[in-house]
């Protein structure tokens, strides 16, 4: 019998790759979005978990959720119901973290910093053996005014979600670790991505530990040459990535994938090339901006870009020439050269990548001098290649509130191999308290 979890939040499910991943039969899920729900519910019945019959899905928002609402829907799988009592191993969950991002206004009355509210309710009324709490570094930044309790009503005044949250959580009879920031890359993600981990585990339980830090990193060359065709020969994250690392529930097999899903590239001008061009590996725009005013930019190399210039400032290719000399001064022509985006830059091509975020023009590929694909995007989160995005490719503008289209779902999950390690560590004193236990009944 494998573990039982339940993954709230669950987006797209790059934490559920890394729950299933680490050997637990995920029995329970929530997610607002839509367009995130249809790829993780494609995804899961990819790999045999079937919907009322052997796990549940709940498209709506976690404040209608009940801890009541979740036990009946459990109760009414077909696969579990001879068994009438069963126990939650372990509660995973990340709430929406972009109210608490550092790439983000970090704005204290965004409604989506309360979420983490309906996260230890759900746990007070599931009282799972385990829970991982997952967000950003950031959350530990804001503080809350004035935050009262639901289980006692204590007022916490000036105090940020962490240290609300390791109090709250207690008060319901849960040791916790301390909080530890982990990145990414040390877990065999191709990706520097830190983030906020908390584990806690019921007072009758044993205590777990964070997962140790392996020393290989994986590169952006390592992790998508087969797909930029730097490279054609395969390297073994790249085979790990076609041959799948999730297996199917009921085949207990891994899904091959030769084919590239969600990797249409973008068709940028001629000229938006070129200005990819100009960065050097791991320069951002506003570096970039800072060398040109020093050295100033030869644009006849560039003469797309120089096309470009002489019609949006309506003068003469000569004088954007002779202007481009000297650009201290000439802060006009510097934003259509480098645009306003302080935060794009290129990549590295033998480290691992940057931290993959929901606008695919914040990375630069290196020598492609383009965007990421979302399936590229995929790779250096650790998703398999048999895991296919649903819905829109890309979205802007004020759609962006609604929608979550193929790019943000990628960018908002939590790395597969990253929960992967998190879940295993619980799995293990799972797996010990399991051999105690049947070794008494023996």
């Amino acid at each position: 019998m494998k573990p039982i979890a339940i993954d709230l939040f669950c987006g797209a499910g790059g934490m559920s790759e890394g729950i299933l991943q680490a050997g637990f039969h995920i029995i329970f899920s929530n997610e607002i979005s839509k367009d995130a729900s249809e790829t993780y519910r494609k995804r899961h019945e990819q790999l045999g978990l079937e919907q009322g019959k052997n796990t549940w899905l709940e498209v709506a928002n976690i404040k209608n959720i009940t801890g009541a609402y979740i036990k009946k829907k459990i109760s009414e799988l077909k696969d579990f119901k001879e068994n009438k009592n069963i126990e939650i191993d372990a509660i995973f969950g990340g709430p929406p973290c972009q109210g608490f991002s550092r790439a983000g206004k970090q704005e204290v009355n965004d409604i989506r910093n309360l979420l983490f509210k309906e996260y230890l309710r759900v746990v007070s009324e599931i009282k799972p053996k385990y829970l991982v709490f997952e967000n950003v570094p950031g959350i530990v930044d804001i503080k809350f005014k004035n935050f009262v309790s639901d289980f006692n009503n204590e007022n916490y005044k000036n105090k940020n979600a962490i240290d609300i949250i390791k109090n709250e959580l207690k008060k319901i009879g849960y040791n916790l670790l301390e909080p530890r920031i982990l990145n990414a890359s040390n877990y065999g993600v191709p990706q520097n991505r830190h983030r906020l981990i908390l584990i806690g585990f019921r007072n009758d339980m044993k205590r777990p530990k964070y997962p140790k830090e392996i020393k290989e990193k994986i590169t952006l060359r390592e992790a998508i040459s087969d797909l930029t065709n730097y490279e054609l020969d395969n390297k073994k994250y790249q085979n790990s990535s076609q041959k799948g690392r999730t297996k199917n529930i009921v085949t207990n097999k891994t899904i091959p994938e030769k084919k590239k899903h969600n990797n249409n590239l973008s068709k940028h001008y001629n000229y938006i090339e070129e200005r990819f061009s100009l960065l050097n590996e791991g320069e951002s725009n506003s570096q970039l901006r800072k060398r040109l005013i020093k050295n100033g930019l030869e644009i006849t190399k560039y003469p797309n870009l120089l096309e470009y210039l002489s019609n949006r400032l309506i003068i003469s290719k000569s004088e954007i020439v002779k202007k481009c000399k000297n650009l201290s001064k000439e802060n006009k022509l510097l934003d259509l050269i480098v645009t306003k985006k302080n935060s794009r830059i290129k990549l590295y091509l033998d480290k691992p990548s940057n931290t993959v975020l929901t606008l695919p023009d914040d990375l630069i590929l290196p020598i492609c001098n383009r965007i990421c694909s979302v399936r590229e995007f995929a790779r250096l989160q650790s998703f398999d290649d048999s895991f296919v995005f649903y819905g829109k490719r890309t979205t802007g503008g004020k759609a962006r509130k609604n929608e979550v289209p193929q790019y943000t779902q990628v960018g908002n999950a939590v790395p597969p191999l990253l929960a992967k390690a998190i879940a295993l560590e619980i799995y293990k004193v799972l797996k010990k308290e399991w051999l105690i236990w049947k070794n008494i009944k023996q």
